[in-house]
This record gives structure tokens, C-alpha cells and sequence, in this order.
């Protein structure tokens, strides 16, 4: 998949993002949310960070699927899911 970046205002917590545009003279729909996973929300916050982001993407919905980890700050990491298209996995 090719990429265009496209500057998003931060928000203070979980965005949705409807995109549509046209390729070929083909439109699509794109749907992506970001949400801020808290440190504190791990079973161990003050294990490894990567163990954390692992443990709460296990637990989260199948019909998103994950597509950037953001920078993490002190108290959270933003991370960006698209949904899933039916029968793509």
C-alpha cells in the first residue's frame, strides 16, 4: 500500500477518521481511529514498554487492525488501527 501523510490535529484522547478519496477515478472509503493507551493500564507498568503495547493489543477489538505505533510519551503511546475490510485479515 502506498502512504500520503496527512496531518491529523491531536486530540486528548480516541479519534475516529473517515477518508474517502478517489483513485482511478475509483472512490474508497478508509476508516482508521487512534487511541492513547496509558502506561498505567498495563498488568506491570513498570515492565518493558513493549511487553504493555503487546498485552493491551491482545485484548483488543479483531475488527481493527493495528497500523502505526506513534511516539509514546510519559503517560501514553498513541496507536493507529484501520478496519478491517470483510474477508481481509
Amino acid at each position: 500500500m502506498t502512504h500520503i501523510a496527512i496531518p491529523i490535529p491531536t486530540g486528548s484522547g480516541k479519534q475516529e477518521i473517515n477518508i474517502e478519496v478517489t483513485i482511478n477515478n475509483q472512490k474508497q472509503s478508509l476508516h482508521y481511529k487512534v487511541e492513547l493507551f496509558y502506561w498505567d493500564d498495563c498488568q506491570n507498568p513498570n515492565g518493558h514498554r513493549a511487553d504493555c503495547i503487546s498485552e493491551m493489543l491482545a485484548h483488543h477489538d479483531p475488527k481493527w487492525a493495528l497500523y502505526c505505533i506513534g511516539a509514546p510519551t510519559d503517560k501514553f503511546v498513541p496507536i493507529t488501527f484501520v478496519e478491517r475490510k470483510r474477508g481481509i485479515s
